[in-house]
């Protein structure tokens, strides 16, 4: 039954991911990828937050944490387009938008995980009561 809950967050997740990117396509222009730096940015948070928050959550049975961490946000994010992002930005020569890609995304990553980590370990209240 895990997965199935997985698979559906799956779809859910990618079909997002795709909306975000037509969405971002539409009207942004420049070379840098955008739509899958922000998805990946915010994957990264909610990740964080999910890994350390949801499992404090007692109502929610733990296939359904699975599901959202593995299934939707893991098919949010994606390192697959990152880095055929990142190899067509050096193949046409466009070092310097690559390198900041790759620089951003990492730390940008490592920092939204951080704080969606921090904030999901912050004392709640309305959860501790």
């Amino acid at each position: 039954m895990q997965y199935l809950f997985v698979g559906i967050a799956g779809i859910l997740g990618a079909s997002l991911r795709y909306l975000i990117g037509i969405y971002f396509n539409h009207w942004w222009l420049y070379d840098f990828p955008l739509a899958t730096f922000l998805t990946n940015m915010a994957g990264s948070f909610i990740l964080g937050w999910i890994t350390t928050f949801v499992p404090r959550l007692k109502f929610l049975h733990p296939y359904m944490i699975t599901a959202i961490g593995t299934g939707l946000i893991g098919s949010f994010t994606t390192f697959s387009t990152f880095s055929v992002e990142t190899v067509q930005l050096v193949m046409n020569a466009k070092w310097a938008i690559a390198i900041g890609y790759v620089l951003l995304s990492l730390w940008g990553g490592l920092l939204f995980s951080w704080c969606g980590f921090n904030l999901g370990t912050s004392k709640n209240e309305v959860i501790s009561k």
